[in-house]
C-alpha cells in the first residue's frame, strides 16, 4: 500500500487541500491482489487505490469515458507485416499507466483509509492526474500517450486509432496500443531502442 502511494508522490497525482463546503468528494478504496508464478506460488502482494467512479456524474465530473480498443484486424495486420518484413516485435506494459493521464476537470477524492494525514484529517485530495476507477481514466491515458507518439512523428491509423506508424526515410516503426500494453517493432534495432528510451524518459 505504501509502495502504491509512493508512485502517487513520484507521479504528482494529487495535492492535499482543505475540504470546502458543498464540495463533491469521491470515495476511495483499496483493491488487493496476489501475483502468482506458473506454479501457483505467490510472488508478490499488490495493492491498488481506486476511486469510487460509480458515484461520478456525467457532465459534472467527466465528458468522455471511452478509450479506443485495438481491432483484431489491426493486430493480425501487425503480425503479418512483421512476418513479411522479418522484424521482431516487442511487448511492454506501462506500470500505473492511468496515473499518467491528465484531467481536464477538477476531481476531489477522500484520503485513503489507513493513510489519513494526522495533521489534516479533514482535508481531501485534488487530483491532477487520473486515478484508477475514474470514468475518464482510460481516455486520459490514451490522450497523453497519443500526444507523445504524435510528437515523435507517428501517424495515427484512420480506421484503428490505436495503431501508430512512423516512416522515417524508409525505416518503418509500428506501435499497437491496447490500454496499458504496447506491442511495437521496427526495421532497425536502433529505432526500437530509441522508442524504449523515449517511453522511459517521458513516462
Amino acid at each position: 500500500m505504501q509502495e502504491e502511494l509512493n508512485k502517487f508522490k513520484i507521479s504528482e497525482v494529487w495535492d492535499l487541500v482543505p475540504r470546502l463546503e458543498g464540495l463533491n468528494v469521491i470515495g476511495t478504496k483499496w483493491i488487493y491482489k496476489n501475483k502468482s508464478d506458473e506454479n501457483g506460488i505467490v510472488t508478490r502482494n499488490k495493492a491498488r487505490l481506486v476511486a469510487h467512479g460509480y458515484t461520478q456524474i456525467e457532465g459534472l465530473y467527466y465528458d468522455d469515458t471511452f478509450a479506443p480498443v485495438s481491432r483484431l484486424e489491426s493486430i493480425r495486420l501487425l503480425l503479418g507485416v512483421s512476418c513479411i518484413l522479418k522484424f521482431k516485435l516487442f511487448q511492454m506494459d506501462v506500470k500505473s499507466a492511468f496515473l499518467n493521464g491528465y484531467l481536464n476537470k477538477e476531481v476531489y477524492v477522500e484520503q485513503p483509509k489507513g493513510f489519513i494525514n494526522p495533521s489534516f484529517p479533514n482535508h481531501v485530495y485534488r487530483l491532477k492526474k487520473a486515478l484508477y476507477g475514474l470514468k475518464q481514466a482510460p481516455r486520459a491515458w490514451y490522450e497523453r500517450l497519443t500526444q507523445f507518439l504524435v510528437d515523435q512523428r507517428y501517424i495515427k491509423g484512420g480506421t484503428d486509432k490505436t495503431l501508430f506508424v512512423k516512416d522515417d526515410n524508409g525505416r518503418l516503426m509500428i506501435a499497437q496500443i491496447y490500454v496499458d500494453d504496447i506491442v511495437f517493432g521496427g526495421m532497425l534495432h536502433k529505432m526500437v531502442q530509441h522508442f524504449i528510451k523515449q517511453m522511459q524518459s517521458d513516462f
